[in-house]
């Protein structure tokens, strides 16, 4: 049984991944930034049955809240196996580069990189206690500047100055990082779950939750001979 804890859990993609990870028989911290979101999340879950499932408040945007975070794990597991680092936001749209505010593009930093990478330092102590870590950054379609650049590709007129460039960045934290781990035994990989159905999108996705989830799922749970490194998406490894 691996110990995972998930950000961004209590609803859509986060939420689903949850359950599957359940089911498959994992233990899962539900990590939420509204309390009371994630009360409701987790009662949701133990009425299905899955009782290996447990409330960690955490707003990935606020230093001070990743860190009584990360101190409360370290108070009720000795390890940490995976760390999906889902959370994230889209921003106020449209986010036209000419004119989008620079404040709407640093609030979407703020926690879709920047937030990730103070989650992803907090919780490294208890990473590095597992036989076989696993970080998962949730990354997009819209991270690809190879698509971005190719007139063919579906989503080629879905340009944006905040959330599109957010997730780039992300993907590039995502390639040091798993450079720096590179002779230890950890797998670091940015994962595209697709265009999912979702409050995110106003239900708007061509994927359901189910699949979206069982591909972060899968790479969650890498295993010694996993890849790392890497941009992948359903249909593989997705040019950067």
């Amino acid at each position: 049984m691996k110990k995972i804890l998930i950000t961004g859990a209590n609803k859509s993609i986060g939420f689903e991944t949850a359950r599957q990870l359940i089911k498959l028989g994992h233990f899962v911290y539900l990590g939420c930034r509204d309390i009371m979101r994630g009360e409701e999340a987790v009662k949701q879950l133990e009425s299905e049955g899955l009782t290996n499932v447990e409330l960690v408040q955490i707003d990935i945007s606020n230093t001070a809240s990743v860190t009584k975070a990360a101190e409360y794990l370290a108070t009720k597991a000795d390890v940490l196996d995976t760390l999906i680092n889902n959370a994230g936001i889209l921003g106020s749209v449209p986010q036209i580069p000419t004119t989008v505010s620079i404040d709407i593009v640093k609030e979407v930093f703020e926690t879709n990189l920047f937030g990730t990478i103070r989650t992803t330092q907090a919780f490294m102590g208890l990473l590095r206690k597992s036989a076989q870590p696993v970080i998962v950054n949730v990354t997009s379609d819209l991270a690809s500047l190879a698509n971005h650049n190719n007139p063919n590709w579906p989503y080629y007129n879905f340009k944006g100055a905040a959330y599109g460039p957010s997730k780039t960045a992300l993907n590039a934290y995502t390639v040091a990082l798993a450079y720096e781990l590179r002779d230890t035994r950890f797998k670091v990989n940015a994962i595209n779950p697709g265009y999912t159905a979702t409050d995110f999108n106003s239900h708007q996705g061509t994927k359901n939750v189910q699949d979206s989830a069982a591909l972060i799922a899968e790479y969650a749970l890498l295993g010694a001979d996993g890849p790392t490194g890497k941009f992948i998406s359903d249909y593989g490894e997705t040019p950067w």
